[in-house]
């Protein structure tokens, strides 16, 4: 089986990017499953159920997301439409939305795909490392291809989830900081890993955002709107190899292409 995860998807840039290279990069890769975190679909801040829908239709399986999921107040009821649309699986009992969701692919295979937050400079929820092994031993007993969002600010913290999944599931994928990071690898119990995929938007930015606005908080520590740049998009993903029936990758490859 091979997989498709695509970094975070930034604003409009994003969006029209990773619809416009997909059908590429599907047929090239021979790609199975494609996931691609969303949480700043929305004009970088969030995304909307009519996003949802959106990006599905370019022919994503599953959306993941982090902590920018909440930004837009609204879909906080709208969260439990769509089970392929994740939120970290670590929020505390009673909040809406899934963690995990199992998918049939073309070939009949199942895989699982699990959405976890880190805590480190983040919110303090539940323990990802427990919350995430609980959740794995279910998702295994249908399944031995799991990939796992880690979204998470600090690379301490992502490093260590990985070595703590490595041999119980397919990837740990970080994400969150908007830059990839250059240390894909297969750990030694079989597991894919990198730091962060990156992200999918505009290029000419500061993590998606207009130069001049972020620069300027840095300067004064004044309150700035902050606004999505536009212009030549960057494409930031990995696609990784699994063992259907062992569940243990064998390759992981970055992929970093600019649109148009």
């Amino acid at each position: 089986m091979k997989v498709l995860f695509i970094g975070d998807i930034v604003g409009k840039v994003g969006r029209m990017t990773t619809k416009s290279l997909i059908p590429a990069i599907v047929d090239r890769y021979k790609i199975d499953l494609v996931i691609a975190n969303g949480e700043n679909a929305a004009g970088g801040f969030g995304i909307t159920d009519k996003l949802v829908s959106e990006i599905l239709g370019y022919g994503i399986h599953v959306i993941t997301t982090g902590n920018h999921v909440w930004d837009k107040k609204e879909f906080i009821a709208q969260i439990s439409k769509e089970n392929r649309l994740l939120r970290p699986l670590n929020y505390p009992p009673g909040v809406p939305g899934y963690g995990s969701v199992i998918l049939t692919i073309s070939n009949g295979e199942k895989a699982g795909v699990m959405n976890v937050s880190g805590r480190v400079f983040m919110s303090n929820i539940d323990c990802p490392f427990r919350t995430a092994k609980e959740e794995v031993e279910k998702l295994r007993s249908i399944t031995k291809t799991i990939v796992i969002d880690f979204h998470a600010e600090a690379t301490s913290e992502k490093m260590a989830f990985g070595y703590f999944m490595d041999g119980k599931v397919s990837a740990v994928i970080g994400t969150h900081t908007h830059v990839q990071t250059a240390d894909e690898k297969i750990l030694h119990g079989g597991t894919a890993y990198i730091t962060d995929v990156g992200m999918t938007g505009p290029d000419n930015s500061i993590i998606g955002i207009e130069k001049e606005q972020v620069i300027q908080r840095f300067l004064t520590n004044m309150p700035v709107r902050f606004e999505t740049a536009r212009g030549e998009g960057i494409f930031s993903a990995v696609v990784v190899e699994i063992d259907e029936k062992t569940g243990n990758a064998s390759a992981i490859q970055r992929l970093q292409l600019r649109y148009p």
